[in-house]
Order: structure tokens, then sequence, then C-alpha cells
């Protein structure tokens, strides 16, 4: 539009509807961007009527999403309090801590480590049953089984608004062309008219390409950054742990694993926090690169690429945990090693849920402190004060400005709306981390719950006095971020899957359980998983420097894995076992994952999309237009006849308009004005 093209050339600097300081914000700010009402349901229908379809939309949205996180919770407590009950009872965890237990382990890494006693690790394996038992399957199905009643409860609960709101016919308008692409177009066909006469009136494939080439290569390079990072955390975790082995102090010696933990944990939480905000710059600056045509084009370009980046940079090191940690380091005396001297990561002996949860919950609950929390609250204030300072005003006493300065002053060191994908992002990957590593942080759904309960109160006060006035907009739906979240729930079942498979010690505890163990239980499963090597095969250079560092000589240790003895026929090879764990993992996947989606697939066809009683009201307002129509055409039927073909009536026939009930004679009926104007015009020709 005119304003748009105005604002693009830099005519004008901003444009914006004002704030309407009357009752309605008032309202607003008592009744919904007040954190004493946080129990309180949303004023839906005065958001809407105040700030439009589309961010009324929204705020429905994580509304029920909150809402529905309240069920999710409950269960994810007595879960974890499932998990905390029947710690004590756990037959592995106990033959872990028993203090008999005199399995001596191999080292953890090269030189520097030494052996250790199993016993050792008691602390972790309790931890690790926590989140590891067998409630966590249960809870993964649930949670698959909650996304899909999520979608359907929102598929329903959108078809309600959009008949209150008298959306149910609406189609969306054909947007105008963004000014940045008239401005390209308008580029091009001034190159192309000292050559040809011809105007040019769109851009052609062949002009994004250059575009589209860079799009790929920069997000294959961002992605490319994100491993990087993770590698170099690999890195950190694998010489810190050496350096802090080689300490004089017993304290760090004894907590090398939980300091290397955490602080890996933490590192990547604030590389996720910086590179959010680089990729959600860099994928505005490839999509205007691009040049979309609409304006609903270019949001759905710009959301595509936003996602894809900060879902990689929030997960990759999520999913290098719970799929490739402590799968790629072969055996003793066989290690694999990066650059000729770093030995790949070995996990705890209570598998790598347990750093799973850890990673995390400090990812989870850090991007939602600071980057969801602080970040909203201060980043507003502090660009407003900017504004204030570099505006001509700035000198004024707080009085004296709040006097001199008119509504669109003051609305102008507001922020500016930057639309709702930030909103919806944020909420998307929490959404992620509700379900798609729910089986390792069965607390997750709380979290979100309890950060949810604030985020709604504080993202109603950053629209009500933060954020300048947004235009109104009309929308039926939410978007392509329907689409998204579908994807992700429907993602989320197969990575749960994989995650109980072969993250959990779930399929070996079940497998050794029904067909290793003697008497039916799991006493002797800890043993089972253990494997045996001679240390006398250690490779040059790499055994321990202290090997009586327990007090007695070591010429067996044992170590996690599923390998024939060395005194075998061939040692050190993969066992029978190992081959039937994994074949059972595999089918586990498969029917786990055949299982949930046809669970899903019975919601989705048992809970109708449409409310019964908006259903019914819809029907009963097409036969009443029906019924309406057919009556306006019988009326005009019947007076065109009296009137075109008067010999169908005998003279002086009274005749009654069927619509107004009056004499159509008179100047009175409905119709007698507009049939007065077409026989004058007749008559004329």
């Amino acid at each position: 539009t005119g304003i748009t093209s105005l604002l693009g050339s830099g005519v004008y600097t901003a444009a914006y509807p004002l704030h309407d300081v009357s009752s309605t914000l008032l309202l607003l700010y008592e009744e919904w961007a007040n954190y004493s009402v946080f129990y309180k349901y949303q004023p839906i229908g005065l958001v809407r009527k105040y700030f439009g379809e589309k961010i009324g939309l929204y705020f429905a949205w994580l509304g029920l999403y909150t809402q529905m996180l309240i069920p999710a919770s409950l269960v994810g407590v007595i879960v974890f309090l499932y998990g905390c009950a029947t710690v004590d009872d756990n037959i592995p965890s106990m033959e872990i801590c028993h203090p008999k237990n005199n399995i001596t382990m191999c080292p953890l890494c090269d030189r520097v480590c030494s052996y250790w006693k199993l016993s050792t690790a008691c602390g972790t394996a309790r931890a690790s049953h926590l989140f590891d038992n067998p409630a966590t399957v249960f809870f993964s199905i649930f949670m698959a089984l909650w996304a899909a009643m999520f979608m359907e409860h929102w598929k329903r609960r959108q078809m309600r608004l959009n008949y209150e709101w008298d959306l149910t016919g609406f189609e969306d308008e054909e947007d105008h062309p963004r000014a940045e692409y008239e401005f390209r177009v308008m580029q091009k066909s001034l190159r192309k008219g000292q050559k040809s006469q011809r105007k040019m009136e769109k851009l052609t494939f062949q002009d994004r390409l250059p575009a589209y080439m860079t799009n790929i290569v920069m997000l294959l390079l961002m992605i490319g950054v994100t491993f990087a990072i993770v590698f170099g955390v690999i890195l950190y975790r694998i010489s810190t742990k050496a350096a802090l082995h080689m300490s004089s102090s017993l304290i760090t010696r004894n907590h090398v694993q939980l300091t290397v933990k955490t602080t890996a944990a933490i590192i990547n939480l604030v590389v996720i926090l910086i590179l959010d905000e680089v990729y959600g710059a860099v994928a505005r600056w490839l999509t205007v690169l691009e040049a979309p045509k609409t304006d609903k084009s270019f949001e759905e370009r710009l959301i595509f690429k936003t996602f894809i980046l900060k879902f990689v940079n929030a997960f990759t090191p999520i999913i290098y945990i719970a799929f490739f940690r402590g799968r790629l380091v072969g055996r003793p005396g066989s290690y694999l090693y990066v650059f000729d001297s770093y030995r790949m990561e070995e996990c705890a002996h209570g598998g790598c849920l347990m750093e799973l949860c850890i990673q995390l919950s400090i990812t989870m609950l850090g991007k939602q402190l600071i980057q969801n929390n602080l970040f909203e609250i201060g980043i507003p204030k502090l660009k407003k004060l900017i504004r204030f300072i570099r505006s001509k005003r700035g000198g004024f006493q707080e009085e004296e400005r709040q006097k001199k300065l008119t509504r669109y002053e003051t609305d102008h060191f507001l922020e500016p709306f930057g639309g709702l994908t930030p909103e919806y992002m944020e909420m998307i990957i929490q959404f992620g981390f509700v379900t798609l590593f729910v089986a390792s942080f069965p607390l997750a759904p709380l979290f979100a719950l309890l950060n949810n309960i604030i985020e709604i109160r504080l993202d109603a006060k950053k629209f009500v006095t933060e954020l300048r006035r947004p235009v109104a907009a009309r929308a039926k739906d939410i978007g392509i971020w329907y689409n998204i979240l579908r994807g992700v729930a429907k993602v989320a079942v197969i990575i749960n899957a994989f995650v109980i498979s072969f993250t959990s010690d779930f399929i070996p505890r079940m497998v050794y359980q029904y067909m290793y163990s003697t008497d039916g239980s799991m006493h002797g499963f800890v043993n089972h998983t253990l494997s045996y090597f001679n240390v006398s095969h250690f490779q040059e250079g790499k055994e321990p420097m202290d090997p009586s560092h327990l007090g007695y000589p070591v010429s067996i240790c044992r170590y996690k894995d599923y390998r024939e003895p060395p005194w075998s026929n061939t040692p050190y090879e993969l066992s029978k076992e190992f081959w039937a764990v994994l074949a059972v993992r595999l089918a586990f996947v498969i029917v786990f994952q055949n299982v949930v989606m046809l669970m899903n697939d019975i919601i989705d066809w048992l809970i109708p999309d449409i409310p019964k009683d908006i259903s019914l009201q819809i029907h009963k307002e097409k036969i009443l237009l029906v019924e309406l129509f057919m009556k306006e055409e019988q009326g005009k039927s019947y007076i065109l006849d009296t009137y075109l073909v008067p010999h169908k009536y005998p003279p002086h026939h009274n005749t009654t308009c069927p619509n107004c009930w009056q004499d159509t004679s008179t100047p009175s009926c409905c119709l007698h004005q507009i049939l007065t104007l077409l026989f004058k015009c007749y008559s004329r020709n």
C-alpha cells in the first residue's frame, strides 16, 4: 500500500495506530496484563477487540497450551515420585551400591585415569533410576497421546472462536506486493529497458537463483557452525576430565563427572542463547534477500528458516548425548580417538540418560528464565530508554516531558511491534522440549507450565505497556505454526522410541529378565552387562600411569558392553547377547512407533474438529439463509409477474407484496420504488 511504500523508501520513519487510552486499555491492564490475576482465564474477546483476531488467536492458543500442560505436569510428577519411591527397591542400583561389590572397572580415559570401583558409581545409578524406570515408557506413550489431544482440542477451540468472531466464511485476502518486491521489479525493468521496451512484471526463478543459492550455502554454514561448537564442547569435556583426574585434590577427583557435565551444559546453554539471536538475524537477512512477493510469503519463509536454525541449535547437543555419545568409543585396547590424542567419551555406568536429563533441564530452564523472561523484560525497557535519550526531548525532566509529549510521541518511544514470530517460536521450541525427550525428563511439562503462567501475563503486559499498538489483522487460524506443531508431535514419537530403546537400559533389563535370568528377577543384571578385558592388551602408551591406585595389582578389568571375554576363541568380538538386545531394541522402536501412531489416528477420528453445538448452529443458519433466499426469489418473481405481465391478473386485482405484506400499488411496498425506476428506464429507451 501507499504508506508501506513510503516507509520502505524512508519518507516516514514509523507508522502505527495510537493506543486508545480508555476504559478498554485500562480493563486489559487490570484483568489481563497483571500478574495478580494469573489464575483467571484471559479476556480473549477483549484482546481480539483491541488488537485484532491474529493476536487474539495467539493468546487463545497459548492459554489452551498452558491449560493442557496441567494434566501432563501431574502425570510427570507422579512418574518422578514413582522413581523416588522405588529407588531403594531397584535391584541393579542395589547391586552397584552394595558395600561388598568388588568389581574393578577399566579406566575412563588414557594415562591419567586409573582403575576404579563400580561401587563409586552408586549415586549416579540411584539418580538414573529416577528417570529410567518402567513408568518412563508409560509416560512417553501418554505424552504422545497428550500431543494428539492438544492438537485436536485446539482445532475445536479455533473453530469455536471462528464462529464467535464471525470468521467462518472468512478467506485470506490477496496480499498486496511488498514494497521491497516492487522496488526489485522496478530495478529489473529499468535494466531491461535499456535493451528492450518490454515491461517486466515479476521476478522469475532465474532472478532469485543467486538468493536461493546464498540461502542454501548460509543455512548449511550455520548448521555446520552448530556442529562445530558441539564438537568443541566435546573436546572441552574430554580435556577437562583428563585435567581434573590429574588434580592433587581428592574432592576434585571424586566429583570429576558432575563438574564436567554441569559446566559443559552451561557452556552449551550460553552458546545456544547467543546463536539464537545470531540465527534470527541471519534468517531475516536471507528472507529479505529472496524478496518474497507478499507479506504472507515473507512470513512463512522467515518462520521456516528461523525454525530450522533454532531447532538445530537447541537440540543438537541433546541429540548427541542421546544417540551418539558412548556408541563411538570402541573397546579397551581398541578405542576410537579424535586427533589421535582425545579418546571418545563414554557414558557413566548408569547410562547416558542421566547426562541427557542434566543437559535437557539446564538448556530448557536456562532458555525459559534468561531468554523468555529476562530478555523480554529488559531489552524492551533498554531500547525504550535509548530512544528517549536520542530524542530531542531527552533533556526534559520526566514530569515536564509527560506534559509536553502528545499521544503519538509517547507511543513513538515504545518498542515497534515485530510480529508474533518470536512469541510462537519460543513456545514451539518449548513444545519440543516437552515432547521430544520427555522420556528422560518427566518434569519438563511442570517447568513449562510454571513458565507459561508467567509468560502469558508477561506477553500481555508487553503488548499493553511496552509495544506500539499493532495494526489489527484478521486471521482464522495460526497458519504455518499448526503444521510445525504436528510435525514436532510426530517426530517426538520416533525420538522417544529411540530414547527408550537405545539411550535407557529399559530394553537390556527386559531382555535379561525374560531371557537370561535364572529366577526371572533382575539379580545379576549388572554383572551380565559387563565384559572382561585383559589389561596386558592395552595399546602402548595408553595404560594407566598409576596401575596400583586401588592398592592391588589388576590383571582383569570390566567395561560396559556385550563382548566375548579375552579367553574365548573370538576375544572382544560382539557376543550373541549384543545381537539379541539389538534385535529387541529395533523391534521395540517399530512396535512403539506404530502403536502410538495408531492411537493418535484413533483420537483424531473419534474427536470431531467442530464442536457439536457449533455444527448444529451453523447448520441452522444455513437452513435459514436458504429459506430467506427462496422467499426473496419467490417475492421477486411474484411482483415481476404482476407488473411486467399484467394480463395474468384481472383489472383492479389487489396484489400484496409477499415480503412486506403491503399493497404493491402503494409507495409503501418495498419494491415499488425499484420497479418505478425500472419502468422509467424502459420508457426513456
